[in-house]
């Protein structure tokens, strides 16, 4: 097991940060961790790094206990922090050689690792030269120096254009290969595209753990549609798969379906069937973000 978290919560004086967390993540997962903001998410991730520690529960790394054994832990571990602490007066590779030198790397590690994480033509330059996208590079080049098993990023993606966010998906995409990686965002995109599973945590307590796969194949489907003139509900009835309907606003219906294949040609032959003419139709798949709204609210 490479991260392995059992019944932690943290208080904060009278708060509950968190509230008798568990989940298990196995080597070669990339975990999506979603949450609103304060739900606890940054404080699991310090919770596992060691930087603060639970007030009730254990957390074990590549089966070092945090603990008891958490330099050996920090060792296992590559964190990039939703703040990503550079030191911008210094050049990349200075940084970086740096870096190497607290984690007892040989120098020769870090043009291979500028060279992984797309550094090249910025190498040269002070950090302070950089864009937030490769400001966020440097950051998981410090993270990665070490070779670490397991690699945690909190908010990798925020403050990235489109460009940079595709890029810096694909690095982690790329990386996640080989490790263990633990990943949070509040973009709903990026889980979907880079992660194996999904937890979501609120309020400090984790009130999903799923693959994203069979997230996917227990999507919905909701079509809404405007007829011409109004039509008897026991006439939709006659739909497939159909798990309700609301007759909404005069002729309009709001249809939802117990399936993620597309629906709207059933709901067409069902106007033909019944001499009527379709006004309006639109489909609003249930994917991770309405998911995530209707956990969350």
């Amino acid at each position: 097991m490479s991260i392995q978290i059992n019944n932690i919560s943290k208080l904060y004086g009278s708060q509950k940060a968190l509230n008798n967390v568990s989940f298990e993540i196995n080597e070669g997962e990339i975990v999506g961790f979603l949450g609103p903001n304060g739900a606890g998410k940054s404080t699991i991730m310090k919770i596992i790094t060691g930087f603060i520690s639970p007030s009730e529960g254990e957390v074990s790394v590549s089966n070092y206990s945090v603990g008891d054994h958490k330099l050996e832990v920090q060792k296992q571990i590559g964190y990039l922090p939703e703040h990503n602490p550079l030191y911008v007066d210094m050049y990349v590779r200075e940084y970086l050689q740096f870096c190497a030198s607290v984690y007892k790397v040989s120098k020769n590690e870090i043009e291979l690792i500028i060279d992984k994480v797309g550094l090249n033509v910025e190498a040269h330059k002070k950090i302070n030269q950089l864009s937030k996208g490769y400001r966020q590079r440097v950051g998981l080049a410090a993270a990665l120096l070490h070779n670490p098993k397991v690699l945690i990023l909190d908010e990798p993606t925020t403050g990235l254009d489109p460009n940079q966010l595709l890029e810096i998906r694909q690095l982690i995409k790329d990386v996640g290969k080989n490790k263990t990686v633990l990943f949070s965002t509040h973009i709903m995109q990026e889980v979907e595209a880079i992660c194996d599973r999904v937890i979501l945590i609120n309020k400090g307590k984790i009130i999903a753990d799923e693959k994203l796969k069979d997230l996917k194949q227990n999507e919905n489907q909701t079509i809404e549609v405007e007829f011409d003139f109004r039509i008897e509900k026991r006439f939709i009835r006659a739909l497939p798969n159909l798990n309700s309907a609301e007759n909404t606003f005069d002729t309009t219906w709001e249809l939802e379906f117990n399936t993620s294949d597309d629906m709207r040609s059933e709901v067409f032959d069902l106007a033909q069937q019944n001499g009527l003419k379709i006004l309006k139709l639109n489909t609003k798949n249930k994917n991770l973000e309405s998911l995530f709204r209707e956990l969350t609210t």
